[in-house]
């Protein structure tokens, strides 16, 4: 193959990179773009408390429930044609969205969202397998492609912002269209097909299975933690039901001779540690930053583009740590990486602990700085780890574990820390004497509700009713915070107890073969050629640097 070939055939998988940085981004933004237009639907759509957090949650938790069965899928009917055939659908479902009359119809289009988007995430990761046998090289693309996908939650914001002051809340979903219309027609161009050459059956038991589980116990969990464990019998009853679809769904996978997940990949602690700090990290971070974006618009009195630019280092700090998570990794080892990330993650959240109405903002700026930054080195280190886990024909399945971490992890950091600001701003909030009671059952329903309410009272009472509201939220915050904090050390402990040896070798492994692999990845050539071989046995996005064990 001729020089020229060569660099028309890297540049043709630069560009293909770029189309599965351009659908990841969608699919994350779309988890975030929605909590700066929270106060404009609560006006318009007026829904429940209750309501509210579904319509924010509703995305990620049908997300998480089909993100494996719908990886194992892309490995049997080619990651490529799921993730034009997912795109066209989240087109669809964004519309419904956009135009959606109440509530319901918007929990059921952020769950048609939810779908459509289990059949993007996926593929994209794997694709990038397919595009980059080098392992060197595909440890970079999956730095830009975990830049693209923590930017995009973090951008979202900043998006919804800019919409919101000129458009209606809907608009936030319309966005997704012409990006769209470019994913499809650069994707059919640039992409290559790739599946798994012996895919076995798509076990139908076991999509129904992993769903019910998911779904079932999620569910459970936040309503548990909004109302209590034995407020309604369905409580305790989803609960059960999803646990046992979730046992029943590994003892099936253990029988099956092609599962649609090889749960033995949980016996690679490398792989376990990627999804418990992937899955704690977003339990803390989404729920807290979900009541930011209330925090700056209803109790700072920003405008949501002033908000979203506020919010604004979170995107750099993500964009910045995903693209250094791979040097960090070769320098540093990623038992040290993954641990620094998930602790400096956990300090900026907790940081917020210390907010109150009129704080600086280079407190808060410094602490969306630090949290962006620090989950672009977790969550792309994570991707990595998972990713290299399994064999290059299962890896559609294996990315969407990675995924679904971070898709529960979404939905449950909404669930559990918008049920704890929910429950003590109930509890806090006073209203004062001459409101009624129905306009009175609508300020404790939620900040939003708070606002609407004292914006139609007379002078005095309103005002009193607002900062009194004002005071009860921003100390739900503050002690969401707090317990996300405490979470993410917890999780950091974890990972670091996970990655006290090396995969694949015993706590004893001689020190001189540490040290040759390492030493090994410092010059060029015996760099490609390592990283070269390590793709063809299987081994890790990084080669063998980015495995070095502090």
């Amino acid at each position: 193959m001729t020089g020229t070939h060569v660099q028309a055939r890297a540049q043709h998988r630069w560009a293909g990179l770029g189309v599965l940085v351009l659908a990841v981004t969608l699919v994350a933004l779309d988890a975030t773009v929605l909590s700066l237009a929270i106060p404009s639907i609560s006006e318009t759509l007026r829904p429940s408390g209750t309501q509210l957090l579904w319509i924010g949650d509703a995305y990620s938790f049908v997300l998480a429930g089909l993100l494996v069965s719908m990886g194992a899928l892309s490995d049997r009917i080619g990651r490529k044609r799921l993730l034009l055939f997912g795109s066209t659908a989240f087109g669809a479902a964004s519309l419904l969205a956009a135009y959606a009359p109440s509530p319901g119809w918007l929990i059921l289009a952020r769950a048609l969202l939810g779908v459509a988007g289990a059949t993007i995430m996926p593929s994209t990761l794997s694709l990038i397998r397919a595009l980059f046998p080098d392992a060197r090289e595909r440890a970079t693309a999956i730095g830009i492609w975990g830049a693209g996908a923590t930017a995009g939650a973090a951008l979202g914001p900043l998006i919804g912002g800019m919409l919101l002051e000129h458009f209606w809340w809907g608009s936030v979903f319309l966005l997704n269209l012409p990006v769209l219309v470019l994913l499809l027609a650069f994707g059919a161009w640039l992409l290559p097909e790739s599946r798994d050459p012996r895919p076995g059956r798509w076990d139908v038991a076991s999509v129904a299975l992993s769903m019910a589980g998911v779904i079932g116990v999620v569910y459970a969990v936040k309503e548990a933690a909004a109302h209590g464990p034995f407020e309604h019998w369905t409580v305790p009853a989803a609960f059960v039901v999803g646990a046992a679809a979730l046992v029943l769904f590994v003892r099936r996978q253990l029988r099956l001779e092609t599962p649609l997940l090889d749960v033995r990949l949980f016996a690679d602690r490398r792989f376990t540690a990627a999804v418990v700090a992937t899955l704690t990290s977003l339990i803390g971070l989404s729920g807290v930053i979900f009541f930011m974006s209330q925090y700056l618009q209803l109790v700072r009195g920003l405008s949501p583009l002033s908000a979203g630019i506020a919010e604004l280092p979170a995107f750099a700090g993500a964009v910045v740590g995903g693209l250094l998570t791979a040097r960090a990794a070769r320098r540093f080892g990623t038992r040290a990486t993954l641990t620094a990330g998930l602790l400096a993650m956990g300090t900026g959240i907790a940081v917020l602990g210390l907010m109150h109405r009129d704080s600086t903002y280079l407190l808060l700026g410094a602490s969306f700085l630090a949290v962006g930054t620090a989950e672009g080195v977790v969550y792309t280190l994570a991707s990595d780890l998972v990713l290299g886990a399994a064999p290059a024909e299962k890896s559609g399945a294996a990315s969407a574990v990675s995924e679904t971490a971070y898709e529960l992890g979404t939905a449950l950091g909404i669930a559990l820390v918008g049920s704890v600001v929910t429950a003590i701003y109930a509890g806090a909030v006073t209203v004062p004497a001459g409101v009624d009671a129905a306009a009175g059952e609508q300020a404790r329903e939620s900040i939003g509700g708070a606002v609407e309410t004292a914006a139609a009272l007379p002078g005095p009472l309103g005002a009193r009713l607002l900062d009194d509201a004002q005071l009860a939220f921003v100390h739900g915050v503050n002690v969401a915070a707090w317990l996300s904090g405490a979470l993410l050390l917890v999780a950091a402990a974890t990972g670091w107890w996970l990655l006290r040896t090396r995969h694949g070798r015993g706590p004893t492994a001689p020190a001189a073969t540490t040290d040759t692999a390492d030493t090994a990845m410092d010059g060029a050539a015996t760099d490609t050629a390592t990283a070269t071989a390590g793709a063809n046995a299987g081994e890790r996005p990084g080669a063998r640097a980015a495995e070095k064990v502090c």
